[in-house]
């Protein structure tokens, strides 16, 4: 512990993300003056790894970007692509988009909340010892995960990296036989997700409030996954085709991922299951909005350590959203309709488990990929981290430094950052003499 009137917090490797980030808080006195999640992981380059690639090769190559959720990058590549060739996909293959987006939502807000979140709650350092005195809790949160997965291996051949998505559709759409199975487990997953909400209902949640703005996508009627119009909580309404306008990003020295902001405005601004909730939770289905209800929550929730919460709470929707599509499912005539290619821009926005996932491709005459942008959520989130981090600090500053320190590390984690998606973008100056 350093001297009270000079502290320093510092954890070179944050535990339980996905990825490589510190974080660094400085306090002078009785005041903080200095926070930083310094995100060190290697840019990866994506966006010049697609540039003179063809147009049909976006959704397998930026699945790559993530293991945790690449349905997400797939799903914003092919509205993205689709948008620059002036095609559209409806019916039985858009549901189908849906359904394959709602496993990854299952399995990657299962292993947050089971395997890296829940154990702060319960005083434990990870999931093993959490499985030590409490099996049967994390083997609920495995068979959450397991049904997700079979979702996404049903549809995308695999739950990693999935290779049956392709733009315009799949390359292979199943029978209504064969979504028969993944329909019985997934109703035994929804009485499993309804405990779940409950369980992390009962956790002993800090009294913090986020007052950012927030950002989610909107689609009236129904909670929103792999559609709808970019809103916030402070009045903003605006196309996909439109976000390079609002969101701003910079580059800070402490990151090899920018950070974001909205144009106008001098605040951050938060994205993800919070944002989604608070702007969208009367469109959520019944057993959804009831859990939600029976867990305490309102029409919005501001705290970030409630986020646990809201992430159950969305596990119970996209299962409720599978259910559905799976019940009401007829196969199409075909799995994909024709995209071809043409020259032009176009832009593609999703909901990601993390939050908003933006995807821009130029494309030439002959669908050759001349520029390519992604703007990841975990990206965005930085600043409100941060800023977050810093209030949550302030308030705290009576604690000893190991204590703060955990419970900093605690208060990273209620954002789920995906580090690694975040690593895209590095500006770099080369002055030669």
């Amino acid at each position: 512990m350093t001297h009270r009137q000079h502290r320093t917090l510092a954890t070179a490797g944050l535990a339980r993300v996905e990825g490589e980030g510190a974080m660094h808080v400085r306090v002078s006195g009785d005041q903080v003056d200095q926070v930083r999640l310094e995100i060190y992981e290697p840019p990866r380059f994506f966006e010049a790894f697609l540039r003179g690639r063809s147009y049909t090769e976006p959704p397998d190559i930026t699945a790559r970007v993530c293991g945790i959720c690449p349905v997400a990058y797939q799903s914003s590549a092919c509205l993205a692509i689709e948008a620059a060739c002036g095609v559209s996909v409806a019916g039985s293959i858009a549901d189908l988009r849906r359904l394959l987006y709602c496993g990854e939502w299952i399995a990657s807000h299962a292993l947050h909340i089971f395997m890296l979140h829940a154990p702060d709650f319960l005083g434990y350092p990870g999931a093993i010892e959490l499985a030590r005195d409490h099996r049967d809790i994390v083997e609920r949160g495995l068979a959450l995960r397991r049904a997700g997965n079979t979702i996404m291996e049903t549809l995308g051949g695999r739950a990693v990296h999935p290779v049956n998505v392709r733009v315009g559709g799949f390359y292979r759409t199943p029978s209504r036989a064969e979504l028969a199975p993944v329909a019985d487990q997934l109703r035994g997953a929804l009485d499993l997700a309804v405990q779940t909400v409950g369980w992390v209902a009962g956790f002993d949640f800090p009294d913090f409030t986020c007052e950012h703005e927030l950002l989610a996508l909107r689609q009236p009627g129904r909670y929103p996954i792999e559609q709808g119009t970019l809103v916030t909580s402070g009045g903003l309404a605006f196309m996909a085709a439109e976000f390079e306008q609002y969101v701003l990003e910079e580059q800070v020295p402490h990151s090899t991922a920018l950070h974001a902001g909205l144009a106008g405005r001098s605040g951050p601004y938060l994205t993800g299951p919070l944002a989604r909730y608070t702007l969208n939770s009367r469109w959520l289905p019944p057993a959804a909005a009831q859990a939600a209800r029976d867990a305490g929550l309102t029409g919005s929730c501001r705290n970030p350590f409630r986020s646990i919460v809201v992430r159950a709470v969305e596990i119970v929707c996209a299962i409720e959203e599978a259910l559905r599509i799976i019940g009401s499912y007829q196969p199409p005539e075909a799995s994909s309709v024709p995209v071809p290619a043409r020259a032009g821009t176009g832009h593609g926005v999703t909901e990601a488990p993390r939050g908003v996932l933006y995807h821009r491709y130029e494309l030439g005459a002959d669908g050759t990929i001349s520029s390519a942008r992604i703007i990841p959520p975990t990206s965005q989130n930085q600043r409100a981290i941060e800023d977050d981090l810093r209030r949550f600090v302030q308030a705290r500053l009576d604690l000893d430094d190991d204590q703060l320190t955990r419970e900093c590390e605690q208060a990273i984690r209620n954002y789920d950052p995906c580090i690694s998606c975040a690593t895209h973008f590095l500006t770099i100056a080369i002055d030669r003499a």
